[in-house]
């Protein structure tokens, strides 16, 4: 399949950062390592391949490269064509759109509209967003404040018909198995207030909007009986952390615009790659390997993503579920934190630097960047003194303070690691969402820690729902 513009370039990562003797790991321990991986990477291609029982949840795998095939044989009724259309079609009838789920239902789409679309996507003109819709994350808490700032927002406090897609707004409603109480709750509040913008006309709801669940859920239940046509399903065997290249995604990306082809293509690459390099130049066995040993050798059981963009924020919150959620059992798996730098360098760093001994720091670091290297620039006063660096543009600003902070933490014995991105495009960040969940399956399947389900999350959510809604 044809790329819109761009190429891929692999992902690069150095784990020098994380061998040392006195710190970190040797050589040979990584060595010793491979073949426990290699067990591990046969037995996901015999589960993906469907020549081994195991957990159905592996069907995250093989799913964007089955959606690009599908695609390819038909356009019109796969997966890939019904996301299309339904985006298309909501694109032309909304100005806005709100994205109700709860962790694993929204934070992909999250980490893909911050990761692919500028920083202040929902101020620009509509225009300038090329007629795509600015877009809302709601549905995740019982936060009223907030809930009631994005209402107002959206014009639920007038007394007001909408009459054009300016005025108009759509609602997408995000949850698996449709139980998630904080996104039934917002999804009725929601609900009534779009019914009352377009003046209770069932024929504009149906344009205005979507559910993404299981067939038969309540959400879907409440989303037809309100008169939306529109329902795009979950894969089965697919768990709300692994969804973000199914609907849960794919939907919201489409809104607003996002190459959904060449984030498939970027996520069916790593597949490729996971299963076919050799484990010296794997990325999924490398990362894991360094992160595990580390862990289990030396104690090191907290993992800092240190994300050298802001555009890399909310992909850090949805690393943070992944980890928790597939590793934290049974009194065992390293805590995730992510940190934003250069920013959180006043935050954290004298903690990671002088703090427990206990912190491996991952750096994620782009190669390149969305616009043009914006230099210090000269002053005339030169009251600050930066005139002697004023050709130097923030790139290599941020470079030389990522490269300090990790010449900081060597000296203070704390091991780190550097991901490079080649750039924040959807090829790229393709390849890294799958990365991440690769590597967490690989990790918990190694350590013989189940990284598919989440036993305690689900107890309390149901004791949660049957307290508040059977009183």
């Amino acid at each position: 399949m044809k790329l819109r513009k761009n190429s891929l370039k692999p992902l690069r990562f150095d784990r020098s950062g994380a061998i040392d003797a006195a710190f970190g790991l040797e050589e040979r321990d990584i060595a010793a390592a491979i073949p426990e991986l290699e067990a591990v990477r046969q037995e996901l291609g015999a589960r993906v391949a469907g020549t081994a029982a195991g957990s159905a949840d592996g069907g995250f795998i093989g799913l964007p490269e089955r959606l690009l095939r599908e695609y390819l044989e038909d356009r019109q009724s796969s997966d890939l064509g019904r996301i299309f259309r339904r985006a298309n079609h909501m694109q032309s009838f909304a100005d806005r759109v709100v994205v109700l789920g709860a962790g694993g239902s929204t934070f992909g789409a999250r980490a893909i509209m911050d990761a692919c679309c500028q920083p202040y996507w929902n101020e620009l003109s509509r225009g300038d967003r090329g007629s795509k819709p600015r877009m809302y994350f709601a549905g995740d808490s019982f936060d009223n404040d907030a809930t009631q700032s994005l209402l107002y927002l959206l014009g639920a406090h007038r007394d007001h018909i909408a009459t054009d897609e300016i005025e108009r707004w759509g609602l997408v409603a995000i949850s698996k198995n449709g139980e998630a109480l904080e996104t039934s709750v917002a999804f009725r509040q929601f609900l009534n207030a779009l019914e009352k913008s377009v003046g209770g006309e069932r024929s504009q709801l149906a344009d205005l909007i979507v559910s993404v669940t299981q067939e038969g859920s309540s959400l879907h239940a409440m989303a037809e009986s309100a008169g939306a046509k529109d329902h795009l399903p979950i894969p089965t065997g697919i768990g709300e952390r692994f969804s973000v290249f199914s609907s849960v995604g794919l939907l919201p990306a489409a809104l607003i615009g996002v190459n959904v082809i060449e984030l498939l293509q970027g996520a069916a690459w790593m597949t490729d790659h996971f299963f076919t390099a050799p484990a010296h130049e794997n990325l999924v066995l490398q990362y894991v390997s360094v992160n595990h040993l580390l862990a289990t050798k030396h104690g090191i059981d907290q993992r800092v993503l240190s994300a050298w963009s802001n555009s890399l924020a909310s992909f850090g919150r949805w690393n943070d579920h992944l980890w928790s959620e597939s590793l934290g059992k049974d009194g065992r798996g390293a805590t995730p934190i992510t940190a934003i730098n250069s920013g959180d360098l006043y935050t954290r760093h004298q903690q990671h630097a002088c703090g427990l001994a206990n912190k491996l720091i991952n750096n994620v670091i782009l190669d390149e960047y969305r616009f043009d290297a914006l230099p210090i620039g000269l002053r005339s006063e030169n009251t600050d003194g930066l005139n002697s660096i004023s050709e130097m543009a923030l790139p290599e600003l941020m470079r030389t303070s990522m490269e300090l902070t990790n010449q900081s933490l060597h000296t203070c014995g704390r091991p780190t690691t550097t991901l490079h991105v080649p750039c924040l495009d959807e090829l790229h960040l393709g390849q890294l969402l799958q990365m991440m969940m690769l590597c967490a399956v690989v990790e918990g399947e190694w350590a013989g820690i189940d990284p598919w389900n989440q036993p305690e999350l689900d107890a309390l959510q149901t004791q949660i729902s049957r307290s508040l809604r059977y009183r």
